[in-house]
């Protein structure tokens, strides 16, 4: 049911390459490219497309969960992409990169989350 995974050598590489793709298309035409269009319709389309994408993710691990498939396995990673090329576009808007993400997530890294989480709650 499950594939293989892929190698993730290149991982950052293919999310700096949709950030620049994001980057290039932002000041485009809202007519003629989806990037540009939710540059243009502003901060809350950006944000609401993300809880959009969020609840989708939701709703197909919950069908995952309740009939594990192939298909439903498909369509969650469907949803992830989705959700994370929808933050990768509120990224660009506030001016942060997958770079930014993928140093925090390595500043994390080896830290319990209970530990992690105590030290945001002193900050």
């Amino acid at each position: 049911m499950t594939k293989p995974p892929l190698p993730l050598d290149n991982t950052l590489d293919v999310l700096m390459r949709l950030a620049d793709v994001i980057e290039s298309r932002k000041m485009g035409d809202p007519d003629t490219s989806y990037v540009a269009r939710l540059f243009h319709k502003g901060t809350d389309t950006i944000l609401k497309k993300i809880g959009e994408e969020a609840t989708e993710t939701v709703m197909a691990a919950k069908d995952m969960a309740a009939a594990p498939s192939d298909e439903n396995s498909q369509a969650l990673v469907g949803e992830f992409a989705d959700l994370w090329f929808h933050s990768m576009v509120a990224m660009s808007h506030w001016g942060l990169s997958p770079r930014d993400v993928v140093a925090e997530l390595a500043r994390r890294e080896g830290l319990s989350g209970l530990v992690e989480f105590a030290m945001r709650k002193k900050d």
